[in-house]
This record gives C-alpha cells, structure tokens and sequence, in this order.
C-alpha cells in the first residue's frame, strides 16, 4: 500500500508532534500552529488518504475509509524514534483517540480538538456528505466569495482562512461520496479506557462534546471554550493555544 504524504516542518532537532487534520482539510490546514510551535518542535503534519497530496482510494476501499487512516497514522506513529505527542481534529481526533485506545504505546500524549462523532443514521450521513460537497464546490473556482465571506463572519486569521481553502481543492470528491460511511466508536467509552495523558478542547455547549460526568478518568482533562465553535483553534486561537502549550509544558516539553 503506497504510504501517505507527510509535511515535515519545523525544528528538526525539537520533540515530535503530529498533527491529524480533519475531514476535508489537509496537512497544510494548521498555518498558526506551525507558526507558534515550529521553532520548538518538530512537526509531522499528515495528509490522510484521499485528502492533499496523499494517494486516493479504490474504489473497492470505500467502504473501508477508516481502518485505511488509522493503520496510515498508525505507520506514522511506529515510524518515530520515540513516542510523539499527537495534536488531532475532528474526524483526525477520533481516529487518533481510536488508536491511542488500541496502541497507547505509540503516543505520549493526546489533544482532541472536538473530536467528531460518526454519523448513526442513514440521514445524518446524507446530510454530512451533502454538506462536504456542497463546500468543495463553493471553492471549484478558487473560491473567492467563500474567503471572503470568512473573512467577513469569523475571526480566523488570514492564514487560517486561505490554508483552510485551498484544502478544499484537494479533497477526493469520490471519497466523500461514497467512503463516508456509518460510524461504530463510542467516543465516551473510549476516554474512559484511554490509558495515556489526553487533553479534550470542546466548544461550550457543541453537539460532539463529551459529558465529563460520564467519562471520570483521571489522565482525561475535557476542557470546554465558550463562543467557540466546532474549529475551537482558529475561532478561539488565545484559550486553545494556552490551554494546548500548558499540557505539552507538562507532557512533552521543548528545550
């Protein structure tokens, strides 16, 4: 199986991080991260299969979308000298908490940025997909009013904004179409067993978050932003960018 693209950036002599995009964004989709953790560390930011310049799924895989990028971050993972801290979101952060449940050898740490609940039912999988491809379209042209109107609605910076666009050309419409399928992860009863250090970024009052009351696991801290929505870093760069450096001052320190 040919191997996924992954961007190596930053300092190459700093502690590893990875960083798991979610659905239809790229490695390329985390410009401020880059910007603010560079210098310090070594960055390993993954294009799953199907998204920016990763190769693409047959069509006899699509039902199988999931083992694929799990067992391609899970290549990633065994491939580093040592454990890394891995920085995931959305869909990239349940598949991440998937495999740190599975392998908890293979990471020192763990942050979830709102990690995405898979679609129970026929209707809401209807609805997501149309959703995706209705975004892709809106940026087939280059996708000039959709940038605009984000710089018009949101607070993201600019590099955010045109990081997170030119993703959207990059995304295997295929995929969507017919390789997003129905989801089985319990994303509860897997922080409840995870047995590495994990640090959960929700927004206050977001459909996915998880319920605190219900996952009562020491080495879990679920940390809820007010105002956020489901892109909790670029909507509320300052909270989640203190809250994230003070978990890897304790986890994965940079010298």
């Amino acid at each position: 199986m040919e191997p996924i693209h992954v961007h190596e950036l930053g300092n190459p002599a700093g502690p590893t991080l990875v960083l798991v995009h979610g659905m239809a964004e790229a490695g390329t989709a985390w410009p401020d991260a880059v910007d603010r953790w560079g210098d310090r560390y070594r960055l390993l930011a993954i294009d799953h299969r199907g998204h920016g310049s990763s190769p693409r799924f047959n069509p006899e895989d699509m039902p199988t979308t999931r083992s694929f990028w799990r067992a391609d971050l899970t290549d990633v993972l065994r491939r580093q000298p040592e454990p890394p801290v891995v920085v995931a979101f959305s869909m990239g952060a349940t598949i991440s908490l998937r495999i740190a449940a599975d392998h908890p050898e293979l990471l020192r740490a763990l942050v979830l940025e709102d990690p995405a609940r898979p679609s129970a039912t026929v209707e809401a999988q209807q609805a997501f997909v149309e959703v995706q491809l209705r975004t892709l379209a809106a940026f087939a042209d280059g996708g000039a009013e959709r940038r605009a109107r984000l710089r018009e609605r949101t607070n993201w910076s600019d590099a955010e904004i045109e990081a997170w666009s030119d993703c959207k050309t990059q995304v295997d419409e295929e995929m969507i179409r017919h390789g997003v399928g129905l989801g089985e992860d319990d994303l509860d009863e897997r922080l409840r067993a995870i047995e590495v250090p994990t640090l959960v970024i929700a927004p206050e009052g977001g459909p996915m978050a998880p319920n605190p009351a219900r996952i009562r696991n020491p080495l879990v801290d679920i940390r809820f932003i007010p105002g956020a929505g489901h892109s909790v870093r670029r909507d509320a760069p300052a909270p989640y960018y203190a809250l994230v450096e003070q978990f890897l001052a304790q986890h994965h320190p940079a010298t």
